[in-house]
């Protein structure tokens, strides 16, 4: 039987001392390509295969590279006491060859994402909405008069729509209004004088949510055309009043304003 020897196993590359050390060297040849804000701290130096070369690695600061870091190539002639550069690269980290999680279209989406001009389709199922009452729901047998009785009531309740909010979506609306800025915990609210359900500009909203929250009809108010909670407030609240008005001046003794016509005469 005939034995075979196995290849000598290559060995490592030697980090070359002078190379390796050509920091800011490799750091003046990079901003040279990109400008130094672009050039981040120095991650490390890596031995090359080859007698006395090393690859700098520097972070990459430029926008939209955020997994790509910059390659300094040096290397050192032989019996030289300095090093010189021999490449500059931009490259990819193993992460930034990889495509992103896929996230779903409506877990992406987030408040305020919807602008002019944007059309975004509300699911046939969304917990936040349930059936509200429509034309379709009268009987045929219907009286015309019930029918237009009925109906000015329900528009009135402001009922007459296909779908309408549900418990849970009026429970989740007023968790976010009450952790957001109409909510009673921000800093303008415990500076206020008073809170808005004492305030003459609250206008209280419709159903259950009324309740707990209305709207600022307070045109110098930073809430104007918002909705806040009751114990929400601010410093143009309706109580605080001028303890004083501005005093009318009297007429003067003597007019000094309209031309006496009388003295041309």
């Amino acid at each position: 039987m005939k034995l075979v020897t196995p290849p000598p196993r290559a060995k490592a590359p030697k980090l070359d001392p002078i190379a390796a050390a050509a920091v800011d060297l490799a750091r003046e040849a990079a901003n040279g390509v990109s400008g130094p804000e672009a050039v981040g701290e120095h991650v490390e130096a890596v031995a090359e295969p080859g007698d006395r070369v090393v690859t700098h690695y520097f972070e990459c600061l430029l926008p939209g590279y955020p997994d790509w870091h910059w390659a300094v190539t040096t290397v050192r002639a032989s019996r030289a006491k300095l090093a010189t550069v021999n490449e500059v690269s931009l490259l990819p980290k193993e992460q930034a060859l990889l495509a992103p999680a896929w996230v779903p279209w409506e877990e992406r989406i987030q408040p305020g994402d919807v602008g002019p001009g944007l059309l975004m389709a509300t699911p046939d199922n969304d917990p936040r909405l349930e059936p509200g009452f429509a034309a379709t729901d009268l009987p045929a047998d219907a009286d015309t008069s019930e029918w237009v009785q009925l109906r000015t009531t329900v528009a009135e309740l402001g009922l007459g729509r296909e779908r309408v909010l549900s418990r849970y979506g009026r429970d989740e609306a007023a968790e976010r209004w009450i952790a957001g800025p109409p909510g009673p915990g921000d800093e303008g609210s415990r500076e206020a004088p008073a809170n808005c359900g004492t305030c003459g500009y609250f206008v209280p909203l419709r159903g259950s949510l009324g309740t707990l929250f209305g709207a600022c009809a307070n045109k110098y108010s930073a809430s104007d055309g918002r909705v806040v909670h009751l114990d929400h407030g601010c410093g143009a609240h309706s109580d605080v009043v001028e303890k004083s008005r501005a005093r009318e001046l009297p007429a003067p003794v003597f007019d000094t304003i309209s031309l006496d016509e009388g003295l041309f005469d």
